[in-house]
């Protein structure tokens, strides 16, 4: 045989060998998951465990069955969080994903070895109108009748969309009751926390927070999502006058 066709032969094992090992870095498996996702890998995980890092007010609220309550903002946290066991897969969730992604890089930063998050958290659970556990009653929160209702008004209706742990409702709550002082003659500001109105943030589609919506004579004219500074809003209303 001679060198050319020896070397030929010995690239076409190459590649039949080369075809037969598996890869050495396989893609890692989605540690963020949608609702649905997230309700199969509860489902389909027999020992993970599942934490609701909310205040023990929203999980009582209603959370999802069998979850764990770790308030990620209450100085025990850490403590709970040793109690959890590290080689076990986690399953974090909050309101809308902003607490959990903080407590899940913690988890991984303190070795857990498998952390799965939901970012939608439970408004998107709650959108999908996937189960949970609750005790609230049909009368808690603002009906949507009573939302219709509040926007019949011969003044514009500024809707602010909140929640008190949300760090960009906060930060814009001082200049939305400015603006609405001063314009009290043409704009009325309702705000409505979505932690004591999931149902009503569930029929309108408010999926995260926070949210802003401008109504005129029941209609709505513009729709605002997440940190929106004070001149775009006095725009939008300027626009609508």
């Amino acid at each position: 045989m001679s060198l050319c066709a020896i070397n030929m032969f010995a690239l076409f094992i190459a590649a039949m060998a080369g075809g037969c090992v598996s890869n050495p870095n396989p893609p890692a498996e989605t540690e963020e998951l949608t609702a649905h996702e997230f309700m199969q890998k509860i489902a389909t995980t027999a020992d993970a465990q599942l934490v609701d890092v909310r205040t023990p007010q929203e999980f009582q609220n209603g959370h999802i069955e069998h979850a764990l309550n770790l308030d990620w903002n209450n100085p025990e946290f850490d403590r709970q969080l040793a109690a959890l066991d590290k080689a076990k897969p986690v399953l974090v969730y909050c309101l809308s994903g902003g607490r959990s992604g903080k407590a899940a890089d913690k988890m991984r930063r303190e070795g857990f070895e498998k952390v799965y998050e939901l970012p939608g958290g439970m408004m998107e659970w709650r959108a999908e109108n996937l189960p949970e556990i609750t005790k609230r009653t049909a009368s808690n929160g603002m009906t949507l009748a009573q939302y219709e209702a509040a926007l019949n008004s011969d003044k514009m209706v500024l809707v602010d969309f909140y929640a008190d742990w949300c760090a960009p409702c906060r930060k814009m709550k001082p200049y939305l009751e400015k603006i609405a002082t001063e314009r009290a003659d043409k704009v009325t500001l309702l705000r409505i926390d979505a932690d004591e109105n999931p149902e009503l943030c569930k029929a309108l589609g408010v999926a995260a927070l926070p949210v802003l919506k401008l109504y005129k004579t029941n209609t709505l004219l513009w729709e605002g999502n997440g940190l929106i500074d004070e001149s775009t809003i006095r725009k939008q209303l300027d626009q609508a006058i």
